[in-house]
């Protein structure tokens, strides 16, 4: 199979118009494109591209830019492109470098700082506290009654009445940072931003 970007990706087209293509390209290959991929969105005008890829930071980026690249050599483009990526245990060098190679290529960042599972968290609880990847799915499976699993498909569903008090929550962690320093704000996220970006196509 080729990878994405090695071959055009299939568009449909409403009359003469082609639908237009969000991608989100990831750096787990489970947690966050599951999650994505059940963003609803009109199929006569949105399509959601997430891509898990098991790069990391700034090889996400540069695979991000390699797929934004060959789509535009086919002749079209996509009308956003997002990477998704986590603080973990990355040199912080990486991290930083990640985020100035995106926005030098036209590519926008979602984090979270330490991990994907904070976004999750946030949709039951305001969390300040660092807290560890286990430690979060001890907490979700509590939360949700039932194990939490990275692989879990039914996230967005269990999760979508509790999206606003995500959302606030998220902003409310950025704002107390007081500072553009995702490396070492820990916990943060801005995955909001890209949830309320799809949120408009819905």
């Amino acid at each position: 199979m080729a990878r994405p970007g090695e071959q055009r990706h299939n568009r449909r087209s409403t009359g003469s118009r082609e639908t237009r293509q969000v991608l989100i390209v990831c750096e787990d290959e489970l947690t966050a494109p599951n999650y994505f991929k059940k963003f609803p969105s009109s199929e006569d005008d949105l399509e959601i591209v997430p891509v898990g890829t098991g790069h990391n930071t700034l090889s996400l980026v540069k695979e991000a830019i390699r797929i934004k690249n060959a789509e535009e050599r086919s002749g079209s483009k996509f009308i956003s492109v997002w990477c998704v990526f986590d603080r973990d245990s990355f040199p912080s060098g990486n991290f930083n470098a990640a985020f100035s190679w995106a926005k030098k290529n036209g590519i926008k960042v979602a984090y979270a700082n330490q991990c994907f599972e904070l976004w999750y968290w946030l949709h039951f609880d305001f969390q300040q506290t660092a807290v560890s990847r286990g430690d979060y799915q001890k907490k979700l499976s509590d939360r949700l009654g039932r194990k939490y699993n990275k692989n879990d498909l039914q996230m967005y569903d269990d999760l979508i009445d509790r999206q606003p008090d995500a959302i606030r929550n998220s902003k409310k962690l950025i704002s107390m940072h007081g500072s553009n320093d995702p490396e070492s704000a820990d916990p943060s996220t801005n995955i909001h931003e890209l949830v309320e970006y799809l949120n408009e196509f819905s």
